[in-house]
């Protein structure tokens, strides 16, 4: 049973606005359960101990190791907000693959837009809904990768927060590491990173509400997903593309297995060889071939594109 139904206590005041939002929002959201949002909480109030401890870089790794089996027994319902044997996970808390294209797409949303039954875009269990709310509410977030790590890449805020009651929590709870951007800023943000040769995510998470939450811009080197997914753990879901070669054009210089982020390209011979099920689409080979020789291009394996302006052309509706 929610511990939000109408017979609940009203919210404490000394709560900060952004808190009881995120709290009202749950209440309408079907299935969503207590453990679900204390969960989500603690992943949106602290996500750098959060992700700190989930890519192994924080120096409390140690006694968290020690407790949270701990609590996992003695908490009931405590399981469900974490990964067990029995589930991954990337079934809750997972990432799809988008071209900068894609990206600018999301951002570029005005209105209210509910999208549901995205199994084939979004190819995990749960948290692959997209019900934006106030989509031109946008923070800027320090990347919690990148500070967990010693040696961080820069800039550091390149994590984009989009929609309510998202944006808002973020903005309140973390003022020194975020702050409030236009659309323009969040644009030339994706253009910066793209051309670092990152790719852009967009992210899904079972405690955010099930649904799309942030544009995370990622660095293969700091990226806890694409580590993860390095280690077996499948958090990334492909953009839909495949790269593939034109070899009249190619000059064999090597740039495009420098620049991979995911290590799909690699020289067996005169010519540089994709790796088909290492590719993920993400256009970071094709934005930095000197000689145009690659492109991406649509791929029914790879699954299917998460492009705003189809998909709300074929089916999907504003609310």
């Amino acid at each position: 049973m929610k511990f939000w139904t109408r017979k609940t206590r009203p919210v404490p005041p000394l709560l900060k606005r952004s808190t009881r939002a995120l709290i009202k929002e749950a209440r309408r959201t079907a299935s969503f359960s207590f453990w679900d949002f204390l969960h989500g909480y603690i992943y949106g109030r602290w996500p750098y101990l959060y992700i700190g401890l989930g890519v192994g870089e924080h120096p409390a790794i140690k006694l968290w190791a020690r407790i949270r089996p701990v609590l996992e027994r003695v908490l009931p319902g405590a399981s469900s907000a974490q990964s067990t044997s029995s589930r991954s996970v990337a079934d809750g808390y997972h990432g799809k693959v988008i071209t900068t294209e894609s990206a600018k797409q999301l951002l570029s949303i005005r209105e209210p837009v509910e999208l549901r039954n995205l199994e084939k875009i979004i190819p995990y269990p749960v948290a692959r809904d997209i019900l934006l709310i106030d989509p031109d509410h946008l923070v800027v977030l320090e990347c919690p990768c990148r500070s967990a790590r010693e040696n961080p890449c820069s800039p550091l805020d390149v994590c984009l927060i989009v929609g309510e009651p998202f944006a808002s929590f973020v903005a309140e709870h973390h003022p020194e590491r975020s702050r409030w951007i236009d659309i323009d800023e969040g644009m030339q943000i994706l253009d910066g990173e793209a051309r670092r040769g990152h790719v852009h995510h967009a992210f899904f998470k079972d405690a955010m509400l099930g649904r799309f939450y942030a544009i995370c811009n990622c660095c293969s080197c700091c990226c806890g997903a694409m580590q993860s997914v390095r280690n077996g753990t499948p958090m990334l879901a492909s953009s839909g593309y495949a790269s593939v070669l034109d070899t009249d054009l190619c000059s064999a210089c090597g740039l495009c297995e420098d620049t991979c982020p995911f290590s799909a390209i690699v020289f067996e011979g005169d010519y540089p060889e994709i790796l088909f099920e290492a590719c993920t689409g993400c256009g970071v080979c094709v934005r930095h071939c000197p000689e145009g020789a690659l492109n991406l291009v649509l791929d029914s394996r790879k699954g299917v594109p998460l492009e705003m302006e189809t998909l709300l052309n074929s089916g999907g509706h504003l609310s």
